[in-house]
């Protein structure tokens, strides 16, 4: 009896074991795929205090409570029933969609570039809507861009875990949704409450906290502008080292070769290869991003559907 008790749990201790190393194995996973999708996650963190701008302070954070409900909606209801299915029947679509994703990436980071050296860049913010559809205006229109952000992230996201069985796959996806959206939406309520938080400084007596209230004021429109840049750069990057994954997965091998061996080339260096290496790899996938938005931009430009009315409503028509 006692042999049986003790083999029992001896039986449970193995499975305990093994339970804790499934969770380690999905925590690694999940890690990594939130990783992979950093370009966007930048970008949609630059993105949405927008959204708050000329907004009165006491509204701010539940306007972002209210975009952020709707982003884990976007991604949980719609986005991940979806890719979950398409990964479980029709996994070499993959690819081409991840892809494609990485395209628009590229397209909206060149957009970003192009802005910046004609004077016309910068993230159009929905027109405010009169009387009390003005709240409902701006968050419907920062769902709608969020629903293209999340499908980008999450089928990065899948990408990285698609050798994983079904369970582990939806846990880490899951994860991946709530971790993402807590850290976008919390950086984001803290960038909208900096100046209200440096004003409140200013009024104390200390002299070191007026400074340090100032330099938050101050330092506002600074850290936007630095998270527009690393976002672009960010974009440009990850979309263009997908797209050279992509193409070397599907089967035209030699871009993918020709960065690797670069890699190569500088890894030997002491010390520092490994950081050359990447580098190397960084640039180059940004040098492919921004070539292959360029042409997408070209092309949207010159197209008739890609030409705008300058009287028509500012949505956010230029994300990029």
């Amino acid at each position: 009896m006692s042999g049986g008790l003790f083999a029992l749990l001896d039986d449970v201790a193995v499975l305990a074991r093994m339970a804790a190393a499934s969770v380690d194995d999905i925590g690694a996973a999940a890690g990594r795929a939130t990783a992979k999708a950093a370009g966007v996650v930048i970008d949609d963190t630059a993105v949405t205090p927008q959204y708050v701008h000329g907004i009165a302070a006491e509204r701010e954070l539940p306007i972002i409570k209210r975009i952020a409900i709707g982003s884990l909606r976007n991604k949980i209801v719609f986005i991940l029933p979806a890719i979950m299915l398409l990964s479980q029947f029709a996994p070499w679509l993959l690819t081409p969609i991840l892809m494609l994703g990485a395209t628009f990436l590229c397209y909206e980071g060149a957009e970003k570039v192009w802005g910046k050296i004609t004077g016309h860049g910068g993230h159009a913010v929905p027109a405010a809507a009169a009387g009390p559809d003005a709240e409902r205006f701006m968050v419907t229109g920062a769902i709608r861009t969020d629903l293209i952000l999340s499908a980008e992230i999450m089928v990065i996201a899948l990408n990285e875990v698609a050798d994983q069985s079904f369970l582990p796959r939806l846990i880490i996806l899951l994860v991946v949704a709530l971790v993402i959206t807590a850290v976008v939406y919390g950086v984001v309520a803290g960038i909208v409450k900096m100046d209200d938080v440096g004003l409140r400084l200013t009024q104390r007596s200390s002299a070191f906290a007026k400074k340090v209230g100032r330099g938050l004021v101050a330092g506002m429109p600074k850290l936007l502008a630095a998270l527009s840049v690393v976002g672009t750069v960010a974009m440009l990057w990850v979309g263009g080292h997908i797209l050279l994954l992509g193409t070397d997965e599907l089967g035209w091998h030699l871009p993918y070769e020709l960065v690797h061996h670069a890699e190569e080339y500088v890894h030997h260096v002491a010390a520092v290869g490994g950081v050359l290496a990447w580098l190397v790899n960084t640039a180059a996938s940004a040098v492919v991003g921004l070539v292959v938005g360029a042409v997408v931009v070209a092309i949207v430009h010159v197209l008739p559907f890609g030409k705008k009315d300058p009287a028509a409503p500012a949505g956010r028509a230029d994300h990029g």
